[in-house]
């Protein structure tokens, strides 16, 4: 999409000088502070944001970091490390799915932690918010989940990804967007197990050993719904940075399909097991787990279907013209940065 210009501009030939008429660029010294201070404003503001999301990570963390230091626990850092290994498998079959290039590993990484520390803003905001919508009658639980937890996690995780790897030249795909979802939800889920892990852990009266290992076991079965909810919400994020015209709708259109799912399942996982168990000799923890699997399989199939569609017109296309359908994007159609 070619920018848009003022009519002086079109009807103009590259010899006639529109500064401050229909173009502009930094040229006096006024000009060159106002630049100055632009740039101060906006990554000073970005760097507020940082801090802020480090020192409520640091408190969060320090409980956790407790148990791993105390003698005879350091046992505790493997659960921790178990906790995220189903959902790091499945970010890295969503990564090994991308079919245009592979991801520099230190976009991945920066998304990566990203995600650590803006989860820590849904946890400040589900612990101030949570109480008050909970209260309410027969249907707080619900309104909790739908409104506050799907939206918010969901954002947190989808500001990691747009925080930095966006904005890069390496992401010049839409299925990049699912890839770098996918990597953010692994970091969000890697933070809120650890907290949910330590502070059961803290808690419990029986052992140590005995704890880890229950909590351990739900929060690994958790895990895996985070990687596939952000990265639906990444790949529509990157459906929007080359549609920059209709961004904002693709945005919130992703946003709301992961925010949805996220609380259908944080409503459901609390009912059907518990009702399944009552109408069938199943087991409660059985029926845990096969409602968690079936469920986060359901919801995988959807994303999955996105993603292979992508690799499959993918291919068609660089098939068809024998080139990377990369290039004709990069000269017809630049992304909006």
């Amino acid at each position: 999409m070619s920018r848009k210009r003022d009519p002086v501009e079109a009807a103009s030939d590259e010899s006639t000088d529109l500064y401050d008429v229909s173009t502009w660029e930094p040229r006096s010294r006024l000009d060159r502070v106002s630049n100055s201070v632009y740039n101060v404003i906006r990554y000073g503001l970005q760097g507020i944001v940082l801090l802020v999301a480090v020192a409520i990570t640091i408190a969060l963390l320090v409980q956790p970091a407790v148990l791993v230091l105390e003698e005879g626990s350091v046992a505790v850092a493997v659960f921790f490390g178990l906790s995220v290994v189903p959902a790091a498998l499945l970010a890295a079959l969503i990564w090994y799915s991308d079919v245009t290039t592979q991801e520099p590993l230190g976009l991945l990484v920066a998304t990566f932690v990203l995600a650590i520390l803006f989860a820590t803003f849904a946890a400040v905001v589900n612990s101030l918010v949570g109480p008050s919508i909970r209260a309410v009658p027969v249907v707080g639980s619900i309104l909790f989940f739908y409104l506050i937890v799907g939206p918010v996690e969901e954002g947190v995780k989808l500001l990691a990804v747009r925080f930095f790897a966006y904005r890069s030249d390496a992401f010049d795909a839409v299925i990049d967007g699912a890839v770098y979802g996918a990597v953010a939800g692994l970091g969000f889920a890697a933070i809120e197990n650890t907290i949910y892990i330590g502070s059961t852990i803290a808690q419990a009266d029986v052992g140590t050993l005995t704890a880890a290992t229950g909590i351990t076991t739900v929060r690994a079965l958790v895990g895996p719904g985070h990687v596939i909810y952000s990265a639906i919400a990444g790949y529509y994020l990157g459906l929007a940075k080359f549609n920059p015209g209709r961004g904002g709708p693709i945005v919130v259109k992703g946003l709301l399909i992961a925010a949805f799912i996220h609380g259908t399942y944080n409503v459901t996982v609390g009912i059907v097991p518990s009702v399944v168990t009552e109408l069938t000799p199943i087991p409660f923890g059985a029926a845990f787990i096969g409602y968690v699997v079936l469920f986060d399989a359901v919801i995988f199939a959807f994303l999955y279907r996105k993603i292979a569609r992508y690799r499959r017109v993918y291919r068609a296309v660089r098939d068809d013209t024998g080139s990377d359908p990369r290039s004709e994007l990069t000269e017809f159609d630049p992304p909006q940065r």
